[in-house]
């Protein structure tokens, strides 16, 4: 049987360090705190500190901001900026840059392809 699975923010986390590094030195860390039964689905939270490194997604990620700030910038250089509060969508194809401006805390929800 199916149960409901809560989100902790403060969940304890695993520590890493972002590939492709453009500037800072950025630490990341996730707690993924679900995985749907096909091994494609994956939510929980995720922090960084500042630093921008390049991105390029293969997966879907929907994403909501708990604390921070944080500026996506695209392959042609359109800027987008979010903080607290705001919910975005980051779609497969998407390449750029990440850029943590102030300590962050989000929460995700991933679906591999």
């Amino acid at each position: 049987m199916s149960k409901i699975q809560r989100i902790d923010p403060n969940a304890p986390a695993e520590e890493g360090a972002p590939k492709r590094i453009l500037s800072g030195n950025p630490v990341t860390a996730v707690a993924n705190q679900y995985t749907g039964g096909d091994e494609r689905f994956f939510c929980g939270v995720w922090t960084s500190t500042p630093g921008c490194w390049k991105i390029s997604y293969t997966e879907e990620e929907f994403c909501v901001l708990l604390s921070g700030r944080a500026r996506l910038t695209d392959g042609e250089g359109e800027v987008s900026e979010f903080g607290p509060g705001d919910a975005f969508v980051i779609p497969s194809g998407f390449e750029g840059t990440w850029e943590t401006l102030d300590p962050l805390k989000k929460l995700y929800a991933i679906l591999e392809k």
